[in-house]
């Protein structure tokens, strides 16, 4: 019997980032498998795409320091009614704010397990608010603890995260499980239509990045070492793929720095646009030491890319030093080189590039919702016994609260 499950996401489609990457990847691994997912997110309005099914929307504002973000009122008179006539299983949420909150509200009201996916290392974000740094990373801090031990229990999505939540308080059990990648979506490309869209000659070397444009993402580093280091030796092109509140500025970087010529901003692009990117690129540049995994890394792996990234964080589990890329301080040189060492190098740029593919298939889609399902089934033998409706079939299967990063295979 299939399970429901109600996701409640501060962030969802049109908008783009890797929260509602990792949302919706989940969403359509469960409903390959069966299970009925409902999202609960915020508004967007302007957006003339056609809504999917399943998907309730609430009321929202644009946020003030970031405007392409809705921020929802977590407020509707139909909702109560609405989860009693879903019968949800269980209730995911993805923030602990807003409508995090709220479905924590209606998960208690009605009895139904909750689980926590701790996307973001949110103190590292605190920029975006207009007052008090310092004492909005503590309140953070304390937010996030208490959020956390209200629920059943909480998703890391990398050993990292999992430690950085103990180390603020929280005490109920946390279970790591990455974001998976559709394999299956990165099988195949056209390599050649990133040079032929943005007119780049066969004989550059191609640097991608890819993200959302934001401060905590550390561009402008890239930047940097891109003019001191890689430009000055070597035919390259940047190409810096998404958008986001920076990327005025970082465009006028570039011009500051006179490689706008060498570097090309996309904008954001599609899902199937962002995979060519990958598929024409030929090293993968990461300098956000604010990541609780790097979903974008596992992408840029899963196309066959050698990563060169900084050793912080998730970033720093998604890479294995010297197989499949490089991990570095956060030193211009440092970054430097290791790209240098891939550009001269083709044999060891190939070579890692084809480790980094292999690698990947450990964290397929698949394997991390199999996980998922196994850690909503506990959760609703532990809380409401009797009424999961499993099979003595179904109960076989990996212990979720036993899974690292690496441990499933690919199926």
């Amino acid at each position: 019997m299939g399970l429901k499950v109600g996701v409640f996401t501060d962030s969802y489609k049109p908008y783009t980032s890797g929260v509602v990457r990792s949302v919706d990847t989940l969403k359509q691994e469960l409903t390959k498998m069966g299970h009925e997912v409902y999202i609960f997110a915020p508004c967007y309005y302007g957006n003339s795409q056609k809504e999917e099914s399943g998907v309730f929307r609430f009321i929202s504002i644009p946020a003030p320091t970031n405007p392409e973000f809705s921020l929802a009122i977590p407020y509707s008179l139909t909702i109560n009614d609405t989860i009693k006539k879903l019968q949800l299983d269980i209730i995911h949420v993805h923030s602990p704010f807003l409508l995090g909150r709220l479905g924590a509200y209606y998960a208690k009201m009605h009895n139904i397990p909750l689980v926590f996916t701790f996307h973001t290392f949110y103190e590292q974000y605190v920029h975006y608010v207009p007052f008090g740094e310092k004492m909005t990373r503590n309140i953070v801090k304390k937010f996030c603890s208490e959020f956390g031990n209200n629920c059943n229990t909480v998703i890391a999505p990398s050993i990292a995260a999992q430690k950085y939540l103990q180390g603020i308080g929280v005490r109920v059990p946390i279970k790591v499980i990455p974001t998976g990648i559709p394999v299956e979506n990165f099988e195949q490309n056209d390599q050649l239509w990133l040079r032929k869209k943005y007119n780049i000659s066969q004989e550059s070397i191609i640097l991608l990045f890819v993200g959302r444009l934001g401060k905590e993402k550390n561009v402008g580093f890239i930047l940097d070492v891109f003019n001191k280091y890689i430009v000055k030796k070597t035919d390259a092109t940047l190409v810096v793929a998404g958008g986001g509140p920076e990327e005025s500025a970082l465009k006028r970087v570039a011009e500051q720095l006179n490689i706008a010529h060498k570097v090309i901003f996309t904008g954001n692009l599609s899902k199937h646009e962002i995979i060519s990117c990958y598929y024409g690129a030929d090293i993968f540049v990461f300098a956000s030491v604010t990541e609780t995994q790097g979903l974008v890394i596992s992408e840029a792996k899963a196309a066959g890319l050698p990563v060169v990234a900084i050793n912080k964080n998730g970033a720093s589990e998604m890479i294995e030093n010297g197989h499949d890329g490089f991990l570095t301080d956060l030193t211009p040189q440092c970054f430097a080189n290791r790209i240098m060492d891939l550009i001269d190098n083709y044999t060891l740029r190939h070579k890692m590039g084809a480790n980094a593919k292999e690698s990947a298939e450990l964290i397929s889609s698949y394997n991390c919702a199999l996980r998922m399902v196994y850690c909503y089934l506990s959760l609703m033998d532990r809380t409401r016994p009797g009424e999961c409706g499993r099979d003595n079939k179904t109960k076989q299967g990996p212990d979720c609260c036993k899974g690292t990063m690496w441990s499933v295979k690919s199926q």
